[in-house]
């Protein structure tokens, strides 16, 4: 048994091979770019980067050439938001590295990146190639969560270890590839803090909205106050802050204007609450729900802001989200926003994401449009530069595709990262072939 547990570890750290010149011929080219999606063509990886790709691309000599036979090539997926990374199980606390009792803004999910994840295999198989890993807020207990008597669970609070301290940040987000064998896998850290409003937010503060946003932005002042006074802060000449100093860094770039604040909000009269936010304070956002943006569509694109939304949310199932619609991708794609689509934050179905982006195009989105928000938008929006559509001297992140990706029974035939072809093992088919077979005894070789 421990001989089949250490090689199982073997695979999991096994690096696949260097990146090599591949030419992907007769391939139905999604591009996420201004090319749009290419009926038949090839592209061409080398040395990491993309050096090819159209209609009239030809194999260079020496290339490993795959024959798509019309299958479809778009550029990896990413996750704009998900604990891919940072939590194996989600009902078990004790492997969720995406919150904090202790911290509030100051909280740095990038270290709890877990790059032998056992999620990680399974999501390069749904296309995923790179994940924006976001914290949650969490309170109190030793099961992280807050139980109302309803018997319902709620993340909330999230600073000071304190039930009775209102915190709406949860901490800052990292993007994470997911090349196997990657030791290092954080791309960037603290890309974004992340702060709950709405519904939530006033939970935190005590059950107002008012209150949420008042302390957002006496926790702003604070920041400042901090920044132009560290010296007289160490010497304890400063008044009483209502962060700590390690929060109090963290927001230091959100006021500045140099970080984004990722802000889960979901009614539109608190969406346009954000909007005076940031105009006010001269801060850059994100949204992240808004389940009620179609409504303030204009007024979101007036902002530049860009949405990251899941387009199934379209059940009336609280106060600030009866205006949820199908369409609310479509409408707000119209309006000129930049929108991104999620799957499931969590990790119960990891192929939702291109799923939902599917169901956005039966719902009035354009399909030329839908490859585009789970690769180029999300690109967009946090700000990576490199990656997220089929364009000449892009990261060689490419999926190959039995189908449309955009539907149900389309899987990956091949998946690059960084032109580097990943393996297709996950844990699960090592263990399903660990036992598929008995010996002569009748049992696995595993109990011989």
């Amino acid at each position: 048994m421990k001989r089949a547990l250490l090689a199982l570890a073997a695979l999991a750290l096994a690096t696949p091979v260097s990146a090599e010149t591949v030419a992907i011929i007769n391939a139905r080219l999604e591009t996420a770019a201004t090319a749009g999606t290419i009926p038949s063509g090839a592209i061409v990886l080398k040395d990491g980067k993309i050096i090819a790709v159209g209609a009239g691309v030809t194999a260079p000599a020496g290339a490993r050439v795959i024959d798509a036979a019309g299958g479809t090539v778009s550029p990896g997926l990413i996750a704009p938001s998900s604990s891919l990374t940072v939590t194996e199980v989600e009902q078990v606390t004790s492997t969720r590295d995406d919150r904090s009792g202790k911290l509030s803004a100051g909280f740095d999910i990038s270290y709890g990146v877990n790059p032998n994840s056992t999620m990680i295999p399974l999501a390069r198989q749904t296309g995923l190639t790179r994940v924006v890993a976001t914290p949650v807020l969490s309170r109190g207990g030793g099961d992280g969560h807050k139980h109302d008597d309803s018997g319902a669970e709620e993340f909330a609070g999230g600073g000071g270890g304190d039930d009775t301290e209102p915190m709406m940040f949860a901490g800052q987000a990292a993007i994470v590839g997911l090349a196997a064998g990657d030791q290092d896998p954080v791309v960037r850290a603290r890309v974004a803090v992340t702060l709950d409003l709405g519904e939530a937010g006033a939970r935190n503060a005590g059950g107002s909205r008012g209150a949420a946003l008042v302390l957002v932005k006496a926790a702003f002042e604070d920041a400042r106050a901090f920044a132009r006074n560290r010296s007289a802060y160490d010497r304890g000449e400063t008044r009483e802050f209502g962060l700590s100093r390690v929060d109090l860094e963290a927001l230091i770039p959100v006021v500045e204007g140099r970080t984004p604040l990722l802000v889960r909000v979901n009614r539109a009269s608190d969406i346009l609450q954000v909007l005076r936010l940031a105009r006010e304070e001269k801060i850059k956002i994100i949204l992240e729900g808004a389940a009620e943006g179609w409504l303030v569509a204009p007024q979101i694109a007036a902002a530049g802001v860009g949405v990251i939304l899941d387009s199934q949310a379209d059940l009336p199932d609280s106060f600030e989200s009866l205006a949820a619609r199908l369409d609310n991708a479509a409408r707000l794609q119209a309006a000129g926003v930049t929108v991104a689509i999620m799957g499931s934050r969590d990790l119960n179905n990891m192929r939702q994401q291109r799923f939902n982006a599917g169901l956005a195009v039966a719902n009035g989105l354009p399909r030329d449009q839908a490859m585009a928000t789970v690769t180029a938008n999300v690109a967009k929006i946090w700000g990576m530069t490199g990656v997220g559509s089929l364009v000449v001297g892009q990261e060689a992140d490419v999926v190959l595709w039995t189908g449309d990706p955009l539907e149900t029974t389309s899987w990956p035939k091949a998946v690059f990262i960084g032109g580097v072809e990943q393996p297709q093992s996950t844990r699960a088919f090592e263990l399903r072939d660990r036992y598929a077979t008995p010996s002569a005894s009748g049992y696995p070789p595993a109990y011989q």
